[in-house]
């Protein structure tokens, strides 16, 4: 190889360096907010004690980290110290115009993870959190993750394409988007009152106070977000990402997921993740972390003391 061959060969890698180092800045902490490079504030928590191994949450669509609570105060409770913000957009971080996205999704989180400090950290995500923590990782790499967790999560890839027949049809996200523009106040109603718990199902124990979280949290995001948020859930092709994963992989989703259908999605995801291991919830919906919680939390206990 030539002196000048070498060079250019050390640029590139010189250049990719700093294109990394700069995607997984660090931002500046104000009390409960994270400002990231291009100025969003990230509301975050951070609840347990300091020393304790680490558990980043990334929530989903439409709601914010308080829906993770039960699985944090879990944890924390069990010595874990656990990690949640609220995605660009969403429940008391900015509401940015632009950038509401899975590629600035990925390197917020980057950015909390970097901020604080964080390493051997157990990335979870639930549905188009899954999503993030994937590009997360096909992105960021996995310097700072021991563990990742996939729940409900929309990985690999929502849409159906020709070359994912078995995906959702764009028609069913045309029709989301209408009813966002419609009335998204009782779009977030009908979808907590029927698939996302599945409390359209015949004999479902339908729980008001559930429904009435989960529109109160779609409400506190922003509405251009929450409407671009549905591309970046659906259309994103997350394969590529998951080839990526090279750390300990738990995949949880429910059978009866209406939303996130179990064989298009964790089946899938399961293939691409090498070694990762796949537990289906019987009867599950997508809601899983709230109507099948305490199971939950027993199975993430047991795969973070793995």
């Amino acid at each position: 190889m030539t002196n000048s061959i070498r060079k250019a060969a050390a640029g590139i890698v010189v250049a990719m360096a700093l294109t990394a180092a700069a995607a997984a800045a660090p931002g500046k902490v104000n009390g409960s907010y994270i400002t990231t490079p291009d100025g969003v504030q990230l509301y975050f928590k951070d609840w347990g004690p300091k020393t304790g191994p680490v558990v980043t949450f990334s929530h989903g669509w439409p709601l914010n980290s308080d829906s993770f609570e039960s699985q944090m105060i879990f944890l924390a409770d069990k010595g874990y110290r656990v990690v949640a913000h609220d995605r660009r957009g969403h429940g008391r971080s900015s509401q940015p115009w632009e950038g509401n996205d899975m590629d600035h999704y990925a390197d917020d989180l980057a950015t909390v993870i970097e901020t604080l400090n964080l390493e051997d950290v157990t990335v979870v995500g639930f549905s188009t959190g899954g999503g993030e923590v994937a590009r997360y990782i096909g992105r960021h790499g996995t310097s700072r993750v021991k563990k990742a967790v996939l729940i409900g999560a929309v990985p690999p890839l929502m849409l159906k394409t020709p070359d994912n027949l078995t995906g959702v049809p764009i028609e069913v996200y045309d029709g989301i988007r209408k009813d966002a523009i419609g009335n998204r106040a009782q779009q977030y109603r009908d979808i907590a009152s029927g698939p996302f718990f599945g409390f359209n199902r015949p004999g479902a124990r339908v729980s008001q106070g559930l429904i009435d979280s989960f529109v109160a949290q779609g409400l506190q995001a922003g509405h251009k977000n929450t409407f671009d948020s549905i591309k970046a859930f659906s259309e994103t092709d997350f394969r590529g990402d998951l080839e990526k994963f090279d750390v300990p992989t738990l995949i949880l989703h429910g059978d009866d997921d209406q939303l996130v259908p179990v064989d298009n999605n964790a089946r899938k995801s399961h293939e691409l993740i090498k070694g990762s291991k796949l537990i289906i919830y019987k009867g599950g919906p997508h809601g899983i972390t709230d109507t099948h919680k305490d199971r939950v939390n027993q199975d993430l206990l047991a795969f973070l003391r793995e």
